[in-house]
This record gives structure tokens, C-alpha cells and sequence, in this order.
């Protein structure tokens, strides 16, 4: 039941019940804003916990975790947010929308996808600064992209990517179409275009994991569901979608 519900409300008369509230024609709906990388995993996550709760509708927004926290930040009707990185929580939690401390879910790293068979033959992440090849890494604001700078100081290597895209699917969309000779993406998101993108791992990724937190959105219409959410993310149907999607524990 992934997506929005679109309602008409045409004539005043209508108007009081066809506000944004959180339910519709006898459903509930939780809407969650998470990293664009959590799309598989909290996709498989939201028809298990739909199949547990009967008459909830799990809406997912996915995107950038700079976007959604800027977002929620602004006063988007979020009910739970998932980041990919530490950094934007924390502008949740500094602007009060965060509903308790939030919670370490799972860990990622950064990997190269390349087109099959790995026609550059790249080997290493230094070889990402080789002339000619067409580099494409997230912005720098973007989880991923800071990961990427991050790694660039510690190897001393310096990337001149084609592009910076605003999440980690849009890089890895550029390699799958053939508009990148590679793409820095993260595992997990090589993993779900296996057979499409060949990976290419380099050790210098330990240098920069992304720790994934999660929480219960301050002012959330549905906080109780909210809550029942993030605690099915950090039990056992979370630890078995998200090592199914690659994701480390936190």
C-alpha cells in the first residue's frame, strides 16, 4: 500500500473531511521519511508491519536524509525519520523535533559500482582519479558524499566527479544507464543492482561507516504507532530485512 492517496474535495460542504489528517476511509497512516538507501529494506519493513497492524498504511518518503531533515525541520507531518548519517539527526534533535534520543539502527559503507564486467578495470579507489573516467559521487551535504570526502582525506586522493547527485540512488541510476564509468554508492545499493552494476570494494571505506539513526518525530498525530515503528526497525523484523539488504549491525 506504498504511496500517497490523493483525495478531491470539490465543495466546501466537504471540507472538514477532506483535511491532511492522518486517517482516511477507516486507514491509518504513518508516514516515514527515510535515506534513500533504506528503500528495500524498509520497503519489505513496511508490508511486514502493515500485515501486523491491520487498517495501517505505511507511507514512505524517500530522498536525501539533508532534504527530509530540512524538511521536518520546516515542519513537514512526518511520523518517524531514518538517516542515513548521524549528522542530520542531530539537526533534528537541536531543533526539538526529535520525540526522546534517537537510536542506532545499522551501519553502511561505500563501495564502487561499476558496469558488469568492470570495462575500466578499476581496482582501487585511487583509480576513481584516473583521467578520462567518468566519476559520479552524492553532493557533499548529501550522507554519502560525506562519506566520500571523508575518505578522500584519509587516502590523500582527490575525486573531480562528473556530477554530485542529491542521493545515493541517482548515482547508482547513472552507472545502471551508462552515464558513469562508476559511481560511489553504498553497499547495500550495489547489492540491490546485482547482476546489473559489479561492485568494486576498497578498504579505505572503513574510514568512513555511516551509522543509521532512527526516531520517533516530535508532534507526531500517530506517536504510539510511531513508536511501535521504530521499536519493529530495532527488533528482530528490522535485524533480518536489513541484513538481508547488506547493512552491518550498529
Amino acid at each position: 500500500m506504498r504511496g500517497i492517496a490523493a483525495a478531491v474535495c470539490g465543495l466546501s460542504l466537504l471540507a472538514t473531511a477532506c483535511g491532511a489528517g492522518s486517517e482516511a476511509a477507516g486507514q491509518t497512516t504513518l508516514t516515514v521519511y527515510a535515506a534513500a538507501s533504506l528503500a528495500e529494506s524498509f520497503g519489505a519493513l513496511e508490508k511486514r508491519f502493515e500485515a501486523e497492524h491491520p487498517g495501517v498504511d505505511v507511507t514512505l518518503n524517500l530522498g536525501a536524509s539533508s532534504r527530509l531533515a530540512q524538511q521536518i525541520d520546516e515542519g513537514a507531518q512526518a511520523d518517524v525519520f531514518a538517516s542515513a548519517d548521524e549528522r542530520n539527526m542531530e539537526k533534528i534533535a537541536a531543533s526539538g523535533r526529535a520525540a526522546g534520543q534517537p537510536t542506532v539502527f545499522a551501519t553502511n559503507t561505500l563501495t564502487t559500482a561499476v558496469a558488469p564486467g568492470n570495462p575500466k578495470g578499476i581496482e582501487r579507489f585511487a583509480d576513481l582519479a584516473r583521467p578520462g573516467l567518468t566519476v559520479v559521487t552524492c553532493a557533499a551535504q548529501v550522507p554519502c558524499g560525506s562519506a566520500a570526502e571523508r575518505v578522500e582525506r584519509s587516502t590523500g586522493v582527490t575525486l573531480t566527479p562528473a556530477s554530485e547527485e542529491q542521493d545515493v540512488k541517482s548515482v547508482l541510476t547513472k552507472v545502471l544507464v551508462g552515464e558513469a564509468d562508476a559511481g560511489l554508492v553504498y553497499a547495500t545499493d550495489a547489492m540491490s543492482a546485482a547482476g546489473k552494476v559489479d561492485r568494486v570494494d576498497f578498504p579505505e571505506s572503513a574510514d568512513a561507516v555511516n551509522r543509521y539513526p532512527i526516531t520517533v518525530v516530535e508532534g507526531s498525530p500517530q506517536a504510539e504507532l510511531a513508536h511501535e515503528f521504530t521499536r519493529f526497525v530495532l527488533g528482530v523484523p528490522g535485524a533480518e530485512e536489513l541484513g538481508r539488504a547488506g547493512f552491518g549491525p550498529p
